[in-house]
């Protein structure tokens, strides 16, 4: 007896640099289908950086369902496996609505563990991390080179964190973090109808749309918004103190930077992180997902869309 395979829930993705046009279409596409957007950006994550990092405005926000966005305190690192397992329970709560899931966002290692897994890697012995992280850099990499050589030679000696981190994991479970690597789990890209979408519009284009919205963010609520983040006397290592565009406005709020040089400065670092994003979407997701090379605007959308039905 033949029996039909129960289809999949779809899943919709799209995926891009930094102002490539991600949240204008995601909101074009619930509106379509009735569907909700899923954040997928690390750090519109963040309650703390509305203005600074770009999230859709209260007005976008009323005219589609908009999930994981703004709905953590800067004060609480969101790592990718934390993130996943969000975005597990948003995307469910979506299928179990009736609602095409759509995930919009630009952060590749969210979108990659969501999809394929995560490394199994066990937590890692409080003792053996202290003692890992008091070693300087070049200590550190000497003992990797000893203890798990194949990770030192791929490593660049001055990589402070990978170093260290490759050389507490082999010395806290005893296997290398290479070998943790090929095994993956949670992941969901199997169990989805997966309907993907990596935007790499025109670079002149797409420079253009980040240097205006950093001079977007040079604005009164911009200052307000990253004065209160440094009122709260956060550690300057946490994710929400390194995102692009709170180290050059926080240099004008203190009267370190003229408002110019601080134009500069935010407008370079976009640029560059924009390029940064899009070599890995160029390269990292599979070959087979569909790329879209134009300009992402209101005369193009008809088509992007179609590319998402």
């Amino acid at each position: 007896m033949n029996t039909i395979a129960p289809s999949k829930p779809r899943l919709a993705l799209i995926a891009g640099p930094t102002a490539s046009g991600k949240s204008t279409l995601a909101l074009a596409l619930a509106e379509r289908t009735g569907g909700a957007v899923i954040n997928a950006d690390s750090a519109q994550v963040y309650r703390d950086l509305r203005v600074v990092s770009a999230r859709p405005s209260p007005e976008d926000e009323t005219r589609a369902p908009h999930l994981l966005y703004g709905y953590r305190d800067g004060a609480r690192p969101c790592s990718a496996a934390d993130w996943a397992e969000d975005a597990r329970r948003a995307i469910a709560d979506c299928h179990g609505e009736g609602r095409l899931p759509i995930l919009a966002g630009g952060t590749g290692l969210y979108l990659r563990t969501l999809i394929d897994g995560i490394a199994p890697v066990p937590d890692i012995h409080p003792g053996v991390r202290a003692e890992v992280r008091a070693l300087t850099t070049e200590e550190a990499y000497h003992h990797l080179t000893d203890e798990d050589s194949d990770a030192a030679a791929r490593l660049n000696p001055a990589d402070t964190s990978r170093i260290a981190r490759a050389l507490e994991v082999v010395r806290s479970t005893g296997r290398p973090l290479q070998a943790w690597q090929t095994e993956r789990v949670g992941g969901i890209g199997e169990a989805v109808d997966l309907v993907p979408l990596i935007l790499l519009p025109p670079r002149d284009w797409l420079h253009a749309r980040c240097d205006r919205r950093f001079e977007e963010m040079m604005s009164d609520e911009g200052f307000e918004e990253v004065s209160s983040l440094l009122a709260r006397d956060l550690p300057p290592s946490l994710p929400v103190m390194r995102a692009i565009g709170v180290r050059e406005i926080a240099g004008y709020v203190r009267g370190e930077l003229t408002r110019e040089a601080a134009l500069e400065a935010g407008r370079t670092a976009t640029r560059r992180y924009a390029k940064r994003q899009y070599t890995w979407f160029r390269h990292q997701p599979p070959a087979a997902w569909p790329r879209w090379q134009a300009e992402v605007d209101c005369a193009a959308l008809p088509d992007v869309l179609a590319r998402l039905s």
